[in-house]
């Protein structure tokens, strides 16, 4: 099993915490009653010194002891202490998704998500249009043409003929490209003769040279989606708000996410924090743009929003090198085997990235680039190599935002640097079926979604999932890690099985090692005494089950700071 390093657990100035820290699970116990409890539980705490358990006892917001039924039963009080019994199922430190494109969920978006017939993007958008006004923005997403029964890019002739009055938009699954409508192009006054633009490419069609209505990377600024506002009352857009929200934060709840890495700054959180309605952590993001001078404004921001936090604190600076596998734009030395005269989009030049990397770096904050092919990654740990050469070497944990497809001399790279893989299982099950279509299967073998060479070459993972690219569900994405194998195909085997982890491995990744990538393994990640009380229960053991079945369980329990915020119907 990967463990990370023993860290000093630094606990409150409490008479209570400071006896119960240096206790042994064997000594009587008399101090205040806990708050929660959890019984007769399968606990893996993903502490190397005390790896399994059968139960624990929460006081406020922190663990106040792990160990036996026997142990903990000392912490219980009748009419002060609020008992579960876990009846045998799985308890797990709540997870921590360390990619996540978090917001409030648009009830107007169409969601298309494992759409297989392009013939459903035709009838949904009709659907919508139906229900709007002429001029309307038509928005949705998340389709993927690989999973089409003939595999080929949609064109605008699927939406053309029943929104000749609206403008549509329909973002692929991994962002970097997007469908739209004839009516958005000639708004945007896109023509045959209009050029590519810098990292961007305008699909055509090869005989006609006329726009397919497929636009990439930064070709999808060309692009004027504007539509006719939607008259509503200053009510309605608040309760339309409000419900996104809501809704987001249960979905997260539901899943067992206590904690999500990369939204933008958000007036949201602080909000939902001084109500009391907070129920996950966030750690957020600014952008690593072209404009040094702004990142005074992040430590600014790192000051107000301090790492010492346990709510809100600020993260890190994102930015781009590359697009995606998927769309055939992430940044790579050789040539895709499909498009044999493509070796995908640079969002900009390796010097431009340097020059922003070192700035950052020199105010001390961390940064996560989103790199996805062998050229990416590589340009960004030159990049990081060089900020450690001109402002000396620190803790700064910066961050590959996925490192999905490495070269294989970079792995070993990653520990040395000590830069963070921030990857998503999913991605590995979701793009196995064009992978070695696009890079070929040597190329795929020695690089792609390589978390077992990465960790026994030192490196420190992070797992998360890319929501809403893939779903925010974690269960899909241990699914992932201990099969790599297809969602939806019974019949499919290991892809690469020597990458493959074990579940207790793949927990870890998805707790302990994205609070090391936020700073945070001090005090969340592993069910430990004096750690913050974020816990979830499963249904079942994930351990036990055929590996089909986990996708299938659920959550029975998620605490956050000791306070449940979401119980499943029938829960004791």
């Amino acid at each position: 099993m990967l463990f990370f390093k023993k860290v000093l657990v630094f606990l409150p100035v409490v008479m209570v915490f400071g006896f119960i820290a240096f206790c042994s699970t064997t000594v009587p116990y008399d101090g205040p009653p806990a708050d929660l409890v959890i019984m007769n539980a399968k606990i893996i705490t993903i502490d190397r010194d005390n790896p399994r358990a059968s139960a624990l006892a929460v006081i406020d917001d922190k663990i106040v002891g792990v160990g036996s039924d026997s142990y903990i039963g000392q912490f219980v009080r009748d009419g002060s202490t609020q008992v579960i019994d876990g009846d045998g199922r799985m308890v797990v430190p709540g997870f921590n998704d360390a990619h996540a494109h978090f917001g409030r969920i648009n009830q107007d978006y169409i969601d298309l998500r494992y759409t297989t017939d392009p013939k459903t993007i035709t009838e949904k958008v009709a659907e919508k249009v139906a229900q709007s006004q002429p001029g309307e923005l038509i928005r949705g997403g998340r389709w993927e043409h690989e999973m089409f029964i003939d595999r080929q890019w949609p064109t605008k002739e699927l939406l053309d003929s029943v929104s000749p009055d609206n403008p549509v938009s329909l973002s692929r699954a991994d962002g970097h490209s997007v469908l739209v409508n004839s009516y958005v192009i000639k708004q945007s006054g896109i023509t045959n003769e209009t050029p590519d633009p810098y990292g961007g490419e305008i699909q055509r069609d090869p005989v006609t040279g006329e726009a397919t209505g497929i636009f990439k990377e930064t070709a999808r600024s060309l692009l004027n989606t504007r539509g006719v506002r939607v008259e509503r009352s200053p009510e309605e857009e608040r309760a339309r708000r409000e419900k996104g929200w809501k809704d987001a934060f249960e979905l997260a709840a539901s899943l067992g996410v206590t904690t999500v890495q990369l939204p933008r700054v958000n007036n949201v959180f602080q909000q939902y924090l001084d109500q009391g309605k907070l129920s996950l952590r966030v750690y957020f993001s600014g952008s690593l743009g072209e404009n040094t001078d702004g990142y005074q404004r992040y430590v600014e921001l790192q000051n107000q929003y301090p790492r010492t936090g346990d709510w809100l604190r600020f993260g890190f600076l994102k930015g781009y090198i590359d697009g995606t596998l998927g769309s055939g734009t992430m940044l790579v030395f050789e040539p895709f085997e499909d498009e044999p005269d493509k070796t995908g989009l640079p969002r900009m030049e390796y010097e431009e990235l340097e020059r922003r990397v070192i700035a950052a770096d020199k105010l001390g904050l961390q940064i996560g680039i989103h790199a996805i092919g062998t050229k990416a990654n590589h340009w960004i740990l030159n990049a990081f190599e060089a900020a450690q050469k001109t402002n000396g070497i620190r803790d700064s944990r910066h961050r590959s935002e996925h490192a999905q497809i490495l070269h294989p001399d970079d792995i070993s790279r990653f520990g040395e640097l000590g830069v963070i893989p921030s990857m998503q299982p999913t991605h590995a099950i979701t793009d196995k079926r064009f992978a070695e279509k696009r890079i070929g299967t040597e190329r795929a073998r020695a690089g792609a979604y390589v978390w077992r060479s990465l960790l026994n070459a030192g490196a420190r993972i992070a797992f998360g999932t890319d929501y809403g690219v893939e779903p925010l569900d974690p269960l899909e994405g241990l699914f992932a890690g201990v099969t790599r194998k297809d969602r939806f195909d019974e019949s499919d085997t290991y892809w690469f099985p020597e990458q493959l982890l074990t579940l207790e491995e793949t927990i870890e990744l998805y707790t302990l090692g994205s609070a090391y990538a936020e700073f945070m393994e001090d005090r969340k990640g592993m069910l430990k005494t004096g750690y913050l009380a974020d816990i979830v229960m499963f249904n079942r053991d994930l351990e036990t089950i055929p590996e089909r079945e986990i996708m299938k369980s659920h959550v029975v329990y998620t605490i956050v700071g000791g306070k449940i915020v979401f119980q499943s119907e029938g829960a004791k």
